[in-house]
């Protein structure tokens, strides 16, 4: 995964491999390979591959706090932050924060348009489909996919109107250490890819 940090930005291996990395992170708690990786991001080579000085700082902040952090740690904050006692200081679904409720029609527009990109739903996963960390997994396979327009379809319609609340939210939650590091990092990359797809009618 060091290419994350070499490749330059506009490559669709570097996009995938980001997307991938906030989707592992929003969907659990980082195992000791992961914490040891963010720990050893060559954030120097950073600086001349990112496109914005902001998204530079992001990947130094998480490698600063990936090394501060330890497994028990950011499990524990994973699960005060998204799970809790009934439910955790954060709700990262997409229909919470379009409509103030779960399994609204956000949900259903989305498992709409899942169902014509020929997505189904793997029988483990228990979360609704708008939970953050899917909608990054999708984006990373359309990005795989190399279809821009699919790309810009989907995140508009889907991650656009919210992801800048939620990303606000952690980065100030009460128990939020290691993951308002990983808030400022998805912030910053999508920013950058809200302008990168944005939609010209």
């Amino acid at each position: 995964m060091e290419s994350v940090l070499q490749t330059h930005p506009e490559d669709s291996a570097l996009r995938v491999e980001i997307y991938g990395l906030l989707a592992h992170l929003f969907r659990k708690a980082p195992d000791q390979t992961v914490i040891g990786w963010l720990s050893a991001l060559d954030v120097s080579a950073n600086q001349h591959a990112s496109s914005s000085n902001t998204m530079a700082a992001s990947w130094s902040v998480l490698k600063l706090a990936a090394k501060t952090a330890t497994v028990l740690s950011v499990e524990e904050e994973y699960q005060d932050l998204f799970i809790g006692i009934g439910r955790g200081e954060i709700v990262p679904f997409g229909s919470w924060y379009l409509t103030g409720s779960l399994m609204e029609m956000p949900l259903a527009h989305l498992r709409r348009d899942l169902m014509q990109l020929g997505f189904t739903r793997e029988e483990n996963v228990k979360e609704p489909e708008d939970h953050i960390a899917a909608l990054l997994e999708v984006m990373a396979m359309l990005v795989e996919g190399g279809d821009k327009h699919l790309q810009q379809v989907f995140f508009n319609r889907h991650i656009a109107a919210w992801f800048e609340r939620l990303c606000a939210d952690l980065k100030t939650a009460n128990s939020a250490v290691f993951y308002s590091a990983v808030a400022e990092l998805a912030l910053q990359f999508l920013l950058v890819e809200k302008t990168r797809l944005v939609e010209v009618n």
